[in-house]
């Protein structure tokens, strides 16, 4: 065999001596991860917020236990002056969180929970169309300072939602009368109109603690409900309320009556009416006596 012929051996591969080999103790799964992991956990906490996110806008803001349906009460006397509308029980003036979840008791809830909050609630008067955000939270507090809200149903066949019912309501706002006791002008603290699913009736006027259903929208009838009801029973009123005329405490007595001749009787004269005293008469002689009879 020849030297040509003789394989040579291929190289020793040199191997890198182990951390415990060398004296370095050995990294942990965290250690030698960490990276990883920290990446793993950021992208979890995304995905997170954009699911609570998510849930916050689809979910409902608030929710009604009873679509209310007031007692029915007894007719008024012909002659008697009906009232508009029907008292709701108080449910307070409780403020809540922006973007809390509320449960109305009843709805449409004419007082409760509300934001406190600029632009939230309050939230601007004006005509809220059907796909824009009006949460009872906000025009709540719209109640509370005297603003009458408008509420219009947009369940099948409800005509709240057409075309020609969102004119006539723009127009009823732009035509809104000054308020009954506080004389603000429309768009200080009303009229809101916005749609709300949750009640009986295909519209209804609202002010605090007091509804009034509609079957239909009356306009005369709405504005005759603030005129005989507004900024009366709101328990944050904007302008103090009328003082009423007292009551007359007694009759005063009559006065000294004028001489009906125009002419004044002068002082220390005699009344021209009184008859002087007449002097005193001589007396009569006596008559002589008579002779007695014979």
């Amino acid at each position: 065999m020849t030297s040509s012929s003789r394989r040579t051996p291929p190289p020793t591969k040199r191997t890198r001596p182990s951390r415990a080999h060398r004296g370095v103790p050995e990294r942990s799964f965290l250690e030698r991860n960490r990276s990883r992991l920290l990446w793993g956990l950021a992208g979890v906490a995304l995905v997170g917020i954009a699911a609570l996110a998510f849930l916050n806008a689809t979910s409902p803001a608030y929710a009604c236990s009873t679509q209310w349906e007031p007692a029915v009460t007894p007719e008024p006397a012909p002659s008697a002056t009906p009232r508009l509308g029907y008292v709701q029980n108080d449910f307070g003036t409780e403020h809540v969180s922006l973007g809390s979840f509320v449960r109305y008791a009843l709805c449409p809830p004419a007082s409760g929970k509300h934001y406190n909050a600029q632009g939230e609630g309050p939230v601007r008067p004006g005509t809220y169309g059907p796909d824009d955000e009006a949460p009872p939270q906000g025009w709540i507090h719209n109640l509370e300072h005297g603003g009458l809200v408008v509420l219009y149903r947009c369940a099948d066949g409800d005509p709240g939602c057409s075309e020609t019912s969102q004119t006539v309501m723009q127009s009823f706002y732009a035509t809104f009368p000054n308020s009954p006791i506080c004389d603000l002008p429309a768009g200080s603290v009303g009229p809101i109109i916005a749609r709300f699913d949750e009640m009986k009736w295909p519209y209804a006027a609202l002010l605090w603690g007091q509804v009034l259903p509609l079957d239909e929208f009356d306009a005369q009838l709405i504005l005759d409900f603030f005129a005989q009801q507004g900024e009366r029973s709101n328990p944050e009123a904007l302008c103090a309320p009328p003082t009423p005329t007292p009551a007359p405490t007694g009759t005063p007595g009559p006065t000294g009556t004028p001489d009906p001749s125009g002419s004044a009787v002068p002082s220390g004269s005699p009344d021209a009416s009184a008859s002087p005293a007449p002097s005193a008469s001589p007396p009569s002689p006596a008559p002589s006596a008579t002779p007695a009879a014979s």
